[in-house]
């Protein structure tokens, strides 16, 4: 029984993306028949497609004697396999991409899909997950409230320890990505808190975090078998808990609006593969320092250098090549260089 219910959902999916496909592509209303006859299927089949479509948020009219037509809306918030494929212009990162409406953890589905010889470029996306991972084995709460959490897979030729710079690139592109939209520059200030928290600040408020990376590499014979970058994006969520509300928020609190996850993800990657193409070219990130500390929010500004070794203070100044954060320790002339491992850097009266 449960082997027949799931080919008729298979089937019900397969119809419905099948129906999308068709009313894209029509530059007028197409006939329920036509549908009918184009698919192999059956009126009532053809129906549920339409209300499915519906219910995931596509406008489509239906008029007697003329048919179905897709009412084309720029402003729509539509985040599906459909959308994803039709808003991604890369050359390989997200090529495939891979959509499931909720999942254990992306990072997790892309390893086993690398595993499986997935090509570099494999994207795995969702918009609720289960298992959601954070950095040193913390859970990352990952509720379906309009928000998007994906992984990318890459297999590059490198040393080891130059993988963790591909962190600040997740973080760049992001950040890039923002600087496409349209807002309010004099209301709404997005930054880098070093090395990859994407953070926002409205009408001079403090900076809130919108976002969480995770880089996770794997070995084989102390050379690189494959790196998955995740990311969890809080987006269009307008409600946080308790406990984090005074340091997180999503792009659509600070806006003023919802964002379309679809495009947003796709300006994200096209960035990323940029950056990614220069960094893999160079073997560093001195071409992408002067993006990189052009949204660095601690730079000029006061910070505590939280490490295991003794904590201080000091003023940042940027990055150096190889990502590490060059800080002034107070009361001395020379620079530090903090690196992207168990340290960790806070402001001195806040979060940045």
């Amino acid at each position: 029984m449960s082997a027949r219910v799931c080919r008729s959902a298979d089937d019900g999916k397969m119809i419905k993306d099948n129906v999308l496909k068709t009313l894209l592509s029509a530059e007028s209303f197409v006939s329920g028949q036509e549908l009918c006859d184009a698919l192999g299927v059956s009126r009532t089949s053809v129906w549920k497609a339409i209300e499915a479509l519906r219910a995931d948020g596509y406008k489509i009219e239906a008029v007697t004697n003329k048919g179905y037509l897709l009412v084309k809306d720029e402003t729509a918030d539509i985040l599906n396999q459909e959308e994803l494929e039709r808003a991604l212009e890369t050359r390989w990162a997200g090529h495939p991409v891979v959509f499931k409406k909720e999942t254990g953890s992306t990072n997790d589905d892309i390893m086993a899909m690398a595993d499986e010889g997935a090509p570099q470029g494999t994207l795995a996306v969702t918009v609720c997950q289960h298992a959601g991972k954070g950095r040193r084995g913390r859970v990352w709460l990952s509720p379906d409230v309009g928000n998007v959490y994906m992984s990318i897979l890459l297999r590059p030729q490198m040393d080891p320890s130059r993988a963790p710079m591909l962190t600040l690139i997740m973080a760049l592109a992001v950040y890039e990505a923002l600087q496409d939209m349209p807002y309010d520059r004099n209301k709404v200030r997005f930054g880098i808190k070093w090395p990859n928290d994407v953070v926002v600040s409205v009408d001079d408020g403090p900076y809130k975090k919108t976002c969480g990376i995770l880089t996770e590499m794997r070995m084989e014979e102390r050379e690189i078998r494959d790196v998955t970058v995740g990311i969890g994006l809080n987006v269009n969520m307008t409600e946080f808990p308790e406990e984090i509300k005074e340091t997180a928020t999503s792009f659509a609190l600070a806006l003023g609006h919802p964002v379309r996850r679809a495009q947003f993800v796709a300006d994200i990657w096209r960035h990323f593969e940029n950056d990614c193409d220069v960094f893999l070219r160079d073997g560093d990130l001195e071409g992408l320092r002067p993006a990189y500390e052009a949204g660095l929010v601690n730079i000029g500004r006061a910070v505590r250098v939280l490490d295991p070794k003794g904590e201080y203070t000091g003023s940042a100044k940027g990055i150096t090549a190889d990502g590490e954060l060059i800080v002034i320790p107070d009361g001395q002339k020379d620079p530090v260089y903090v690196g992207n491992g168990e340290i960790s850097v806070r402001g001195v009266m806040g979060y940045v």
